[in-house]
C-alpha cells in the first residue's frame, strides 16, 4: 500500500538529509507505529505519505514514494485527499466548521460527494467512532479524546485508504486515549484501513501494531516486527524494559503477557521498594479556590497545599479542572472565589513580573510563548529577562533537546523541540513554584528521561513542582505526590503509590505487572534486584 523506494529527502540549510536512502514498505490492512528520538524525521516521514513533504513544506526528495499505486512525485497533496487522511496532533486546529456533523460532511462537500452519499457516510461514520451522541455538538465543546475521535472521522468520510495520525493520543488521559485505540484499531480489522501512527508514547500503542518503523535519527529506518525491533532499540516501553531487565523471551509488548512471565520475577523482588522522600515547609495554600466560565465551574472549592521540595503531580480525565487550576494557583487566570498565599502574598495582587519570580506557569500550547527569529534569541532574551548568566538557558535546553541549531527559527522545530525550548526559557528564571501544563507532550523517552531528572534536580533545591499530566508512566518516575481531580472537585491527594496502583486508569505498565507488589517503574525494579 504504502512503498518507500530509495528515499532520500534534505532540507535546505541541512548538514545532513533528514531522510537518507529508505526502502520501506507497509502492506495494506496494517497498522504501523513510527518512532524514535525527538527530531528523528517522523513528521517528515508522514508528511512524505501524501505528498506534503516537499510539495507544502520544502525540500529535495530524491528515490520514490507510492501510496496505493500513485506515485508523490506525479501527484499533488490534493489529489491525495481521498486516499490519504490525515490528522494532526491538534485536533481542533485542524477543524473548519463549527459542529460535529457539520465537520464531518465537510471534505466530502470539497470532493463534490453527492448529497445522498454523504447523508449515508456521516451515518456509517459516527456509528463507527461511536459518537452520534454528539452529531449537534459544537466542536469547542468537546472533549480532547472526543475531539480526536470527530477528526478521525473527518478524513475517514472520504473513505480514505491510509490513515496517517500524529501523536493521536499525546493530549489524552488514558481512558480517552483507550477509546481512541479502540476505534482505530476497529478501523484496521474491520474495514482493512492501513493506518501508520506517529506516538512517543509506546505503552499505549505498541501491543496494537503489525510493524514498528524505528528512526534513530541518522536518517536511515529500521522496519519489522514489533518484538523484534524492540530487542535493542532505545527507544522502548516500560513493558519491553522491563522484559529485557528480566530475560524474557518471548519480549512482551503487552500487560497480559508480561504477566504471563512476572511471576519468578515477583518471587526475587521485596515486598515494598525503599522510598525516600522529604518535603519541606509549605510553599502555596490555597483554599477554597472557585474557577468559573460562565454557568460551567471548572473548579470547585478546591484546597492544595504545595510544600518546598515536592514534586506534584495533577491528574485527572480531559476537562476536570486541572489547567484551570494552574492558572488560577499562578495567579493570570480567573479565580472568582478563594485565597491564594505564597508566603504573605497572593499571586494575582502582583504585576505580572512579580507573579512569575513566585510561581512560574508552562501552559499547555508552549509555543505561544516564542515570539522570535532565532533558537538563540529566544535563549538570550530568556536568560536577560531571568536575570541570569549567560548561556543559561542555552544549557538547559541542552539536557532536554541535545542538538538544536542556534540559527533554527522556533516555528521550524518539532513539537518535542518547541517544548523543550519553552522548557528551557521558563525554567531558567528558577521561581520558587513551578507549575507545569502537560509538559511531557512531544518528549521521547530519553527526552522525558532528561526533563525528569531536571525536575527532580529543581525539587532538590527547595523548589516545588506541580505537573498537570496525562502521561502516567511520567509521574510514576517523578512525583512524590498524586492529587486526582474529577468535575473540579479533588477526589484523592496521596503518596504516588497510594493513588496510582489503587487506579486502574492511572496505574502504570510496571504496577500493573507486578501487582500486587507496589513497584511503579523499571529503574524501581533494578534497584531492588541489585
Amino acid at each position: 500500500m504504502i512503498t518507500f523506494t530509495d528515499v532520500t529527502i534534505s532540507y535546505a540549510g541541512a548538514t545532513a538529509p533528514t531522510l537518507s536512502n529508505v526502502d520501506v514498505e507497509v502492506p495494506e490492512g496494517e497498522l504501523c507505529l513510527v518512532v524514535g528520538l525527538t527530531g528523528a524525521g517522523k513528521s517528515t516521514l508522514l508528511g512524505a505519505i501524501n505528498g506534503l513533504v516537499p510539495h507544502f513544506t520544502g525540500g529535495t526528495l530524491s528515490g520514490r514514494v507510492s501510496v496505493a499505486g500513485m506515485d508523490t512525485r506525479a501527484h499533488r497533496p490534493r489529489e491525495f485527499a481521498d486516499v490519504v487522511g490525515v490528522v494532526g496532533q491538534d485536533p481542533l486546529a485542524g477543524f473548519v466548521t463549527d459542529t460535529v456533523e457539520e465537520e464531518l460532511a465537510y471534505t466530502m462537500e470539497q470532493l463534490g460527494v453527492r448529497g445522498e452519499v454523504m447523508r449515508k457516510r456521516v451515518e456509517e461514520t459516527l456509528d463507527l467512532l461511536g459518537i452520534a451522541e454528539l452529531r449537534n455538538r459544537p466542536l469547542r465543546t468537546l472533549s480532547g479524546g472526543q475531539q480526536q475521535r470527530v477528526a478521525i472521522g473527518s478524513v475517514l468520510t472520504a473513505h480514505p485508504e491510509v490513515l496517517v495520525l500524529d501523536e493521536p493520543t499525546s493530549a489524552l488521559d488514558p481512558t480517552a486515549a483507550e477509546d481512541v485505540l479502540a476505534a482505530i484499531t476497529r478501523l484496521v480489522h474491520d474495514l482493512g484501513v492501513t493506518v501508520v501512527v506517529a506516538e512517543h508514547r509506546m505503552e499505549r500503542v505498541v501491543q496494537y501494531a503489525d510493524r514498528l518503523l524505528f528512526l534513530p535519527g541518522d536518517g536511515s529506518v529500521l522496519s519489522g516486527a514489533p518484538a523484534e525491533v524492540l530487542r535493542s532499540c532505545p527507544v522502548a516501553p516500560p513493558v519491553v524494559e522491563l522484559g529485557r531487565l528480566a530475560g524474557w523471551d518471548p519480549l512482551p509488548l503487552s500487560v497480559r503477557d508480561a504477566r504471563r512471565q512476572a511471576a519468578p520475577l515477583r518471587s526475587r523482588l521485596p515486598e515494598s521498594p525503599s522510598v525516600a522522600t522529604k518535603c519541606g515547609d509549605c510553599s502555596l495554600s490555597a483554599r477554597k479556590v472557585v474557577v468559573r466560565y460562565g454557568a460551567v465551574i471548572a473548579v470547585r472549592e478546591v484546597d492544595i497545599d504545595l510544600h518546598s521540595g515536592e514534586v506534584l503531580a495533577l491528574m485527572g480525565r480531559n476537562g476536570s479542572g486541572k489547567s484551570s487550576l494552574l492558572w488560577a494557583l499562578q495567579g493570570s487566570g480567573p479565580r472568582q472565589a478563594g485565597t491564594v498565599r505564597v508566603g504573605d502574598q497572593d499571586p494575582k495582587a502582583l504585576a505580572p513580573g512579580k507573579a512569575r519570580k513566585l510561581v512560574g506557569l508552562v501552559p499547555q500550547t508552549p509555543s505561544d510563548l516564542l515570539y522570535l527569529e532565532t533558537v538563540a534569541a529566544e535563549c538570550a532574551q530568556a536568560d536577560a529577562e531571568s536575570e541570569a548568566s549567560p548561556g543559561a538557558c542555552r544549557a538547559l535546553l541542552d539536557s532536554l533537546a541535545p542538538g538544536i541549531a542556534d540559527d533554527k527559527h522556533p516555528r521550524d522545530l518539532s513539537e518535542g523541540q518547541r517544548l523543550a525550548l519553552v522548557l528551557a526559557v521558563q525554567l531558567v528564571a528558577a521561581p520558587g513554584i513551578v507549575l507545569l501544563d502537560e509538559p511531557t507532550r512531544g518528549l521521547d523517552y530519553q527526552a522525558k528521561r532528561r526533563f525528569g531528572a531536571l525536575v527532580r534536580g529543581l525539587a532538590a533545591q527547595g523548589r516545588a513542582i506541580v505537573i498537570s499530566t496525562h502521561d502516567v508512566e511520567f509521574v510514576a518516575a517523578v512525583s512524590d505526590r498524586v492529587v486526582v481531580l474529577a468535575e473540579g472537585e479533588v477526589v484523592a491527594d496521596g503518596p504516588t503509590a497510594d493513588v496510582v496502583v489503587a487506579s486502574p486508569a492511572f496505574a502504570p505498565q510496571v504496577a500493573k505487572i507486578l501487582s500486587p507488589l507496589p513497584y511503579l517503574t523499571v529503574d524501581a525494579v533494578a534497584e531492588a534486584l541489585r
